[in-house]
């Protein structure tokens, strides 16, 4: 998957907790989080200088929310995991966890949470 393909699918995909996103659509919506946080960052150090809250890093932090947690539920269940594992990302521990397990490769073929993304 591409990487305009992989945002699009973030974003068309947003409230979709049910299917499987492949290794690529992940780790190119995390490049793409990444990115948009840095010029959110630029953008209120240029504009809001003195604020004492980044609007601009706010604003795309909660855009970015709900479809983050829908790609990481999707990639648990790409390596036929729960979705609920991503809560384990409250400890430090549980983060690094969830960081290789993202480095895994997906199930091949169909698992319990449907077809494989690739194919």
């Amino acid at each position: 998957m591409q990487f305009q393909e992989a945002i699009r699918s973030g974003f068309r995909n947003y409230v979709n907790f049910s299917d499987r996103a492949a290794r690529s659509e992940y780790w190119f919506w995390v490049l793409f989080g990444f990115l948009v946080s840095i010029v959110a960052g630029i953008l209120d150090a240029a504009v809001f200088p003195y604020a004492q809250l980044a609007p601009v890093g706010s604003v795309s932090a909660v855009i970015l929310f709900l479809p983050g947690l829908s790609m990481s539920v999707r990639r648990m269940h790409d390596i036929d995991r729960t979705g609920w594992w991503v809560l384990i990302a409250l400890t430090i521990i549980g983060a690094i966890l969830l960081i290789v397990w993202a480095c895994f490769r997906g199930t091949p073929g169909s698992n319990r949470f449907g077809t494989d993304p690739l194919n």
